[in-house]
């Protein structure tokens, strides 16, 4: 998974890309909890590219994509959200892969 550095990176890779957006921070335990899983989260849906967003880090794509709570996921393709999975509850790989499938359903 490549980490998103820099808001204009962000916004780069949302407006030109097939990309699932997790937020996460160092600190917060079930954003640990889900890191385990999630290469081979990505392995089964290899047709988005992952991209980490540390929550610290870039705040204020958080504020503007009003995540407020983590760990959380939005996906994009070509600047079009497809979807959202955003709470602070704890996910577990069941729920994480249901929202990716769910989204090539079209839901």
């Amino acid at each position: 998974m490549k980490t998103i550095e820099t808001i204009a990176q962000y916004e780069e890779v949302k407006n030109s890309q097939k990309a699932i957006f997790v937020f996460s921070a160092d600190w917060c335990p079930d954003c640990r909890f889900i890191e385990p899983f999630l290469p081979e989260i990505e392995q089964m849906f290899s047709d988005y590219g992952f991209y980490l967003v540390d929550r610290d880090q870039l705040l204020e794509v958080c504020q503007a994509e009003n995540v407020f709570g983590i760990p959380s996921f939005i996906a994009y393709e070509n600047g079009r959200e497809l979807g959202r999975f955003v709470s602070k509850d704890r996910k577990t790989k069941e729920e994480i892969e249901q929202f990716i499938q769910g989204l090539q359903r079209g839901k």
